[in-house]
């Protein structure tokens, strides 16, 4: 497939983000930010949550944040789980809802 056919793709990155200390939502944000640069470096568009939302803990309820990514999920075509989703529980929903709405779910 040729970049200009999967540039119309977009691709969510799922994984990791809230942590018990500031510099663990770091690390799982520079995580997240490598898949993201990767999948933009094959030629898609992503969707990084992460650094969407970057640091505005506390700024409203998580459910909040939450409820808005599974909206950008909800119109993104694939879902790429990176290493580590197993262990959170919001990517574990992000998975969950990906397959009830039948979205491409690839494993990183």
């Amino acid at each position: 497939m040729k970049n200009e056919n999967k540039r119309s793709l977009v691709v969510y990155i799922a994984g990791p983000y809230r942590s018990d200390t500031e510099f663990g939502v770091l690390e799982n944000i520079r995580h997240a930010e490598k898949y993201a640069l990767k999948y933009w470096k094959l030629g898609y568009t992503v969707i990084c949550p992460h650094k969407n939302t970057a640091f505005f803990g506390g700024a409203a309820p998580d459910e909040f944040w939450l409820e808005g990514d599974l909206e950008l999920l909800r119109r993104s075509d694939i879902v790429v789980f990176i290493p580590g989703w197993e262990n959170s529980g919001g990517a574990k929903a992000e998975h969950e809802f990906s397959k009830e709405c039948c979205k491409a779910i690839r494993y990183e």
